[in-house]
């Protein structure tokens, strides 16, 4: 068994380039560390934190981010790719809704996004390569999130043409990450056609079980599907390489369910809470994590209908190092050890 790393702290959710200390790396750093946080990952979409395609071509700039991480008595956890992740595969219906999130000459064009995309994901390879880590995150995208539920019918074939489609795309993804040594690792989140274990296992038939194809496990997304989020861990725990520790809860009632009813995260029966306010699981979680091996970091993504993101990020720290099992390298009962002796053994069970 190994020990978990943590904690570590998501920084997408806290940057902001007009307020201190959230406006650059090194403040931001320093904040991090004050709270009592390890480790940082790095969205590597926001300019003001890292420039992505400059870290993938420099190693002198890729050692100064790491130093401005490291000056601070922090590591860098991993980078995040997600919002280049995402317009790998962009439905048509949600074209201009993600027109944001990539660059303006892309704007309006499916497929110029996805081609960006795609220079992007082999950036955030050959820079997460250059400062030492091994793992980096990302959305899959989502070409069927329309047709999730099956009302018309689906026509026959859709689905797998769908699949085939994303693995297609994502197959020189996944082989530029291994000619870098790193694993891409996909947060299994609705919204994405990769969003539980079978969806998951669909995507891995199509790029031949790649090595390369592994899992970030956020149990608040399970927890909102109504999934089992521990049997999860057993199932594919050889695939789990990163963590987001994330918080939520599912209130169901005479009016709605799952779905939401088009409401606002307030009013959603389904809705992240900051950790501890929620009801998923963290001792079941990190034990389970612990027992199949999992030494990455434990990471907190701060996300929350109610409480302030300052309030969320101050009791994290905390909540993720009291998880946090320090493994043992002995069994508890080593001290009744009566040692080896094969004719005892023999004579216990009464062999002649």
């Amino acid at each position: 068994m190994k020990t978990i790393k943590g904690p570590g702290i998501f920084l997408a959710q806290f940057f902001d380039d007009q307020q201190e200390p959230f406006n650059n790396l090194s403040n931001m750093c320093k904040w991090a560390a004050g709270l009592g946080y390890k480790g940082v990952q790095i969205p590597s979409n926001v300019t003001g934190l890292m420039d992505l395609e400059k870290a993938a071509n420099s190693q002198d700039y890729a050692d100064e981010l790491k130093g401005i991480v490291n000056e601070a008595g922090l590591e860098i956890t991993e980078l995040s790719a997600h919002i280049q992740g995402q317009l790998v595969a962009v439905h048509p219906a949600y074209d201009l809704l993600f027109d944001n999130f990539g660059p303006a000459e892309a704007r309006g064009n499916v497929q110029a996004k996805s081609e960006w995309a795609t220079r992007q994901m082999k950036f955030a390879a050959k820079a997460s390569r250059r400062l030492g880590l091994n793992a980096c995150a990302a959305f899959s995208g989502a070409l069927l999130w329309p047709m999730l539920y099956p009302w018309p019918q689906r026509p026959a074939g859709l689905v797998d043409q769908g699949f085939a489609e994303l693995g297609k795309r994502w197959k020189p993804i996944l082989n530029a990450f291994e000619e870098e040594g790193v694993d891409v690792c996909f947060e299994l989140h609705p919204g994405e056609d990769l969003h539980d274990g079978v969806t998951f296992e669909r995507f891995l038939e199509e790029v031949g079980g790649h090595s390369r194809a592994n899992i970030l496990y956020d149990p608040s997304h399970f927890l909102l599907q109504c999934m089992d989020y521990l049997e999860f861990i057993d199932i594919y725990h050889e695939r789990i390489r990163m963590f987001h520790v994330k918080d939520a809860e599912f209130n169901p009632s005479g009016r709605q369910g799952v779905y939401g009813g088009f409401q606002g995260w307030v009013k959603r029966a389904g809705r992240f809470r900051s950790l501890g306010d929620g009801q998923v699981d963290f001792t079941g979680v990190f034990s389970k994590l612990t027992e199949y091996g999992f030494d990455g970091w434990a990471v907190m993504e701060w996300e929350c209908a109610l409480k302030s993101a300052e309030q969320g990020a101050e009791e994290g720290a905390n909540f993720i190092s009291d998880h946090i099992i320090h493994t043992t390298g002995k069994a508890f009962d080593d001290f009744a050890d009566a040692g080896s002796d094969a004719e005892k053994n023999k004579r216990i069970l009464g062999i002649n």
